[in-house]
């Protein structure tokens, strides 16, 4: 499973600050983001060379993630790729535009799957269940995580570890370049006496693992800050895509 956390704040300068693990199976090929996609030249995202979808992208002040619900890790005979599913959402102008295109989806054609979709204004929870149509739910100002399991679940080990270190923790302030305090709290492996599920950056077991890290910042014009790490996060090892404002 993968971790989006995000910090939604209504009025500020920087009203959008977004945190993201992905978790993968370590032979699976990927490329970082980047314009891969010639057909949406605006939109900038980490490539699955599996699939030719992405986890996470970006278009116009516009940021879309997803991630696995529980139990459906890895592609399904007859069931489409769920990398597709941000590409379709960034074809919307505003997150309310593409979370209105997923949830008018058929949840069917995809294994089970949340999404995250977020602008500088609105902030929506999808939730994908296999059947009917994806729901969608607004989150409100304040912090938001999602793993597998909905916004903010404490039955699950890594949000009830990890969510009260974010909330306690000083916000990044992208204006002044300063991310160290999340870095540290992405790259933590600690998991306590709750085993590997409570692992915010997990450690290569049997193959599987975090295999990447992004932290993003929005203002209030829509203008976008990406720092990446390329592997498991480690304090100092994000760097800023070569454009630090989408296209």
């Amino acid at each position: 499973m993968c971790t989006v956390i995000l910090l939604r704040r209504p009025g500020d300068a920087w009203p959008l600050i977004l945190a993201a693990n992905r978790d993968e199976r370590l032979e699976r090929a990927w490329d970082p983001p980047a314009a891969h996609w010639p057909e949406q030249p605006s939109l900038v995202g980490g490539r699955d060379r599996t699939g030719g979808g992405t986890w996470m992208a970006m278009r116009n002040g516009v940021v879309a993630a997803v991630l696995n619900r529980p139990g459906s890790l890895g592609p399904a005979p007859g069931k489409r790729s769920r990398g597709e599913l941000p590409l379709i959402a960034l074809e919307g102008t505003t997150a309310a535009d593409a979370a209105a295109a997923i949830a008018a989806l058929e949840a069917a054609a995809w294994r089970p799957f949340n999404m995250v979709v977020a602008d500088a204004r609105d902030a929506f929870f999808l939730r994908g269940l296999g059947e009917g149509r994806p729901e969608a739910v607004a989150l409100e100002a304040g912090i938001s995580m999602v793993t597998a399991h909905d916004p903010n679940d404490l039955t699950s080990p890594r949000t009830a570890r990890h969510l009260p270190r974010f909330r306690a923790a000083p916000a990044p302030d992208p204006g002044r370049g300063d991310w160290a305090v999340w870095e540290a709290l992405l790259a933590d492996d600690s998991v306590g006496t709750a085993g590997i599920g409570a692992a915010l950056n997990v450690p290569p077991v049997n193959g599987f693992g975090t295999v990447c890290s992004s932290l993003v910042g929005m203002d209030a014009t829509g203008a976008v800050q990406w720092r990446f790490c390329r592997g498991r996060p480690a304090p100092g090892g994000f760097l800023p895509l070569p454009s630090e404002r989408t296209p």
